[in-house]
């Protein structure tokens, strides 16, 4: 199945996205992290789209979406917007699959239509105090004052540096040779860009109305008991392995699997993870 790539104005705002596979298939929708786009899911991509339509959009300030001025860059209106989008190709039903930024997205949707949901997959997708490692502890110094010697003090999180950190670190010796550049460079070329590094700090600051939505994310887990297959990057510094096997306490269902890879798993472990997704679906989306 080919990948088209297209876009649609929500709100008045160009939103990117790629598609793929039947739209009569169950559908999935993949919501990117930071500082990536959804070119991180270009190899998943053609291997979902073989029995599923596929969604993959960008949110407005990455990748090839949009970035306006006058555009709120909050979580909130993320949800807003990937909403909308979702309402504008007329998706009704959809399985998530979230990583990294992409959890608080689309937990939002989760709570505002668990209907919806059919399934999640998370792969470094937080919803839990305790998978936020030491990696957080600068940026919350910044979301404490939101002071200029705060915020400058993690501008190198737009650095080149720390883009290919994120992608390099917690890879294994047998696996380096997965990890590609082309990942971390096309990353840092949109985020190079004028202005977007204070873009991506201002929604950095926006982070910390997430953890307080924690709750009654959990809440709605119980709730709802949305089949859940965690797929994660054990060696992540940012989202660390006691946030994946935390969904357990709300969804004792939930299929777990930690692999021996860093933050963006599926650079080094992509067949790993399409393999158990392609199960996991198999047996849990209605069809």
């Amino acid at each position: 199945m080919n990948t088209v790539y297209r876009t649609a104005a929500i709100d008045g705002t160009e939103v990117f996205y790629r598609q793929a596979g039947s739209p009569s298939a169950p559908t999935i929708v993949l919501l990117h992290g930071f500082p990536s786009s959804s070119h991180q899911y270009r190899n998943l991509i053609p291997q979902l789209a073989q029995k599923y339509h596929v969604i993959a959009p960008d949110y407005p300030g990455f990748g090839h979406s949009a970035a306006p001025a006058d555009y709120s860059y909050t979580f909130d209106n993320y949800a807003r917007t990937i909403d909308g989008l979702l309402e504008h190709l007329g998706i009704q039903r959809y399985a998530l699959y979230v990583f990294d930024y992409g959890a608080p997205v689309g937990f939002r949707l989760f709570a505002k239509h668990p209907e919806r949901i059919t399934a999640i997959v998370t792969q470094n997708g937080n919803a839990y105090v305790e998978g936020m490692g030491d990696f957080w502890t600068d940026v919350r110094a910044y979301w404490k004052t939101n002071a200029p010697a705060e915020r400058e003090g993690i501008r190198w999180l737009t650095s080149l540096k720390a883009t290919r950190w994120q992608y390099e670190t917690g890879v294994p010796e047998d696996r380096r040779e997965l990890v590609g550049p082309d990942g971390w460079q096309h990353d840092q070329s949109l985020m190079d860009r004028p202005g977007n590094a204070d873009l991506q700090l201002d929604v950095m600051f926006d982070y910390q109305t997430n953890p307080p939505l924690y709750p009654s994310w959990q809440q709605a887990f119980r709730d709802h008991q949305p089949p859940l297959l965690a797929v994660w990057g054990k060696n992540d510094q940012i989202f660390v392995a006691p946030g994946a096997e935390a969904y357990r306490r709300d969804l004792p269902e939930a299929e777990i699997h930690l692999l021996d890879a860093g933050h963006f798993a599926l650079e080094s472990h992509g067949q790993e993870i399409a393999d158990l997704m392609l199960d996991f679906l198999e047996r849990k989306l209605p069809r």
